[in-house]
C-alpha cells in the first residue's frame, strides 16, 4: 500500500492511482507505523564512538509535563505545587534537553518520477522521509523540509510537534503533485538545494537526503563533502528493482538530445552489487547511507528509519 489513499472511483481524484500520487493524509497515516513498538524515551545514542544505542540513565533536565502519581513512580519527582493545589499526588516528568533539528530533502525531480514495481521512486522517498519525520517529532526533535523539483523548491523551516509534520507532509504532497503536473526534460542539479539546507540548519544540525542521485550536478560530491563538515548528513538512496536486475529482453530508450536506440539485457546478466558504488563513494567522504528499495514499501522502511533515527 502506498502513501496515497484507497483508490477512488472518481477519475479526477489523484488517490485513484496508488504508487503514483501522494496525499498528505496518506503520509500522516504512516505515524502509527513509525511509532510501532518504539519507546524513544528509553533509547538514546551513547556518547561513545560508533553510535551505540543504549538505555539512557536518569531523566532529562527540561520539564515536560505534570501528571497524577501512579504506582511505580519515583517519589523524588513529586510536584509539591500541583499536589497542594489538587490534594492528590502529582509528579513532574522531564525530557532530554538536546535540541535536534533535522531537514528532510525529498528529490522530486523528473528522473524520480519513475518506477516499475509498486510505486514511483519519488513516492518511496516521501514514504521513508515521512516515517523518519514522525519518529523525530515523537522524540521531541524539530523537522523541516526541502522538496526539490524542476522549479523552485518547496521549503518548510524546522519546527516541532504534530503541527510541523502536518506542514511537512502537506508540502511534500503539494510539491509532488506539481512535479507530476509539470514534467520537465532535464533534472536541475541538487547543489542549489544543498546551499538552501545549510541556511535552514544550525551548525551540528542534521540533513537527510532521499534521492536516486541521477544527475546530481558536477560539483555535488565536493559540495556535500564540504557541507558534512558543518552538518550531519545521511543519504537514503532510492532504488527501483529494474535498476538492480533487468529481466532479459530488448529495451528502447530516448535521450534528452533526441537520440533513440535499443539495448539488450541478456539472461543471466550479473546482478548489481549489494553495496552501491555511489554509497561507497559517499561513505569514503564521511557520509553514511542506506538503500531504500521501492518495491519493499513502508512496512520494510520502518525498521530502517528506526536505525537511522538512532544515529541522528
Amino acid at each position: 500500500m502506498t502513501a496515497s489513499a484507497a483508490p477512488s472511483s472518481d477519475p479526477s481524484d489523484p488517490s485513484g492511482a496508488p504508487g503514483i500520487h501522494l496525499s498528505g493524509a496518506g503520509l500522516m497515516s504512516l505515524r502509527h507505523l513509525a511509532r510501532r513498538g518504539v519507546s524513544p524515551s528509553t533509547r538514546t545514542i551513547a556518547g561513545l564512538p560508533g553510535g551505540i544505542v543504549t538505555r539512557k540513565r536518569g531523566r532529562g533536565s527540561e520539564p515536560d509535563d505534570v501528571r497524577p502519581w501512579s504506582e511505580g513512580d519515583d517519589r523524588r519527582f513529586i510536584d509539591r505545587n500541583a499536589t497542594a493545589r489538587t490534594g492528590e499526588l502529582h509528579v513532574r516528568t522531564h525530557h532530554d534537553e538536546r535540541d535536534r533539528a533535522v531537514v528532510l530533502l525529498a528529490d522530486f525531480r523528473p528522473s524520480m518520477l519513475f518506477g516499475t514495481r509498486r510505486a514511483l521512486r519519488s513516492v518511496a522517498a516521501a514514504e521513508a522521509l515521512a516515517l523518519l519525520g514522525w519518529r523525530i517529532v515523537g522524540d521531541g526533535g524539530r523537522i523541516g523540509l526541502i522538496a526539490a523539483g524542476a522549479g523552485e523548491p518547496s521549503v518548510v523551516r524546522p519546527a516541532g510537534g504534530e503541527r510541523a509534520m502536518t506542514a511537512v507532509t502537506g508540502a511534500m504532497a503539494h510539491a509532488h503533485a506539481a512535479a507530476l503536473a509539470n514534467p520537465a526534460a532535464d533534472d536541475p542539479p541538487l547543489t542549489d538545494t544543498l546551499a538552501l539546507a545549510r541556511s535552514l540548519l544550525p551548525s551540528g544540525g542534521h540533513l537527510v537526503v532521499a534521492s536516486a542521485l541521477d544527475a546530481p550536478g558536477p560539483d555535488f560530491e565536493s559540495l556535500i563533502t564540504a557541507l558534512a563538515e558543518r552538518l550531519s548528513i545521511r543519504l537514503l538512496l532510492v532504488s527501483d528493482a529494474f535498476e538492480r536486475v533487468r529481466p532479459a529482453g530488448f529495451y528502447p530508450y530516448a535521450l534528452p538530445d533526441g537520440h533513440r536506440g535499443t539495448v539488450q539485457a541478456r539472461r543471466g546478466a550479473p546482478a548489481v552489487a549489494e553495496v552501491d558504488p555511489r554509497l561507497a563513494r559517499l561513505h569514503a567522504c564521511g557520509i553514511e547511507g542506506l538503500r531504500i528499495d521501492v518495491e519493499a514499501g513502508p512496512e520494510s522502511y520502518a525498521p530502517l528509519m528506526e536505525r537511522l533515527d538512532a544515529v541522528l
